[in-house]
């Protein structure tokens, strides 16, 4: 075994930074397919916007940034929602407006605090330095919730995902159903900003789901296969970040587009290979 592997298990905030970013790579990973096949993959990063403003300000008072974000961030998610269903206002629009507007907030509330020492840095783009035990097992609890309703309710989000007119016909309340997907993915996103950072979250969520997709067709290999993807990108990332002294949530964006890339280039040549073999019979 690499000495940085031993090295590694010596340091308790690398531990939890272990953790903690595999339970929450799994959950977004779950999340991400759903939310994408229902196109709304952005609103992971307009919630992630959303938790900088509420997680810088909670640090600049002085409160809790887990216990002030969560609700704050799960509020936007209701809000966007209904936004979108109402059709009033885009959703792409009122993703704009909510994200930006919030990170604006967050940014100028720490500029006038005085007083207050503040790495705005972390807030964007993570520090796995930042976590404490309490944070630690507030994530790992609240992980168990995510992954456990979403095995509940599998079947009712399979539903609603694909078909969303056909699940009502059929008795499914999609709009419970729709925001029981809001709220797991705003609880996904602020667990996870602590170590990804708020511009880097959206990656857990998109990309797994997008590079499962190359190759896998169905509902359940896709969710499958994007989980697997996501805890291996993850591993992948954290131990070569701390080999290489790169920033952590960086480093597993990267790994993740790598294999994005690599099932990409996959499918393209199995695809071609096909259609040769299906061309040459008689």
């Amino acid at each position: 075994m690499p000495n940085f592997i031993v090295d590694f298990f010596k340091y308790d905030f690398l531990i939890r930074a272990l953790l903690v970013g595999l339970t929450v790579s799994l959950s977004a990973s779950l999340l991400g397919v759903s939310l994408v096949l229902k196109r709304y993959s952005m609103i992971g990063d307009g919630l992630s916007h959303v938790g900088f403003g509420s997680l810088a300000i909670a640090t600049a008072l002085g409160a809790s940034p887990m216990i002030v974000t969560l609700p704050v961030v799960i509020l936007a998610a209701f809000l966007l929602l209904r936004i979108s269903e109402s059709g009033k206002i885009r959703g792409d629009a009122a993703i704009a407006m909510i994200s930006t507007g919030s990170m604006a907030a967050g940014v100028l509330f720490i500029s006038v605090t005085s007083g207050v020492n503040t790495d705005i840095y972390n807030y964007m783009f993570g520090s796995i330095l930042s976590m404490s035990e309490s944070d630690v097992v507030l994530s790992l609890i609240l992980s168990a919730i995510v992954l456990t309703l979403y095995s509940l309710f599998y079947h009712k989000i399979f539903a609603v995902t694909f078909d969303e007119n056909f699940a009502r016909a059929t008795g499914v309340n999609a709009g419970a159903y729709n925001s029981l997907l809001a709220v797991l993915s705003a609880v996904t996103i602020v667990l996870g900003m602590r170590i990804m950072g708020a511009l880097l979250i959206s990656s857990l969520i998109i990309f797994p789901a997008l590079t499962a997709m190359r190759l896998m067709k169905s509902f359940r290999s896709v969710t499958l296969t994007a989980a697997i993807i996501s805890g291996l990108c993850f591993l992948i990332g954290l131990f070569s970040s701390y080999a290489l002294a790169l920033p952590t949530g960086a480093t597993i964006v990267c790994v993740n587009i790598l294999a994005f890339i690599l099932f990409s280039a996959i499918s393209f040549l199995k695809s071609n290979l096909t259609g040769k073999s299906v061309k040459q019979q008689p």
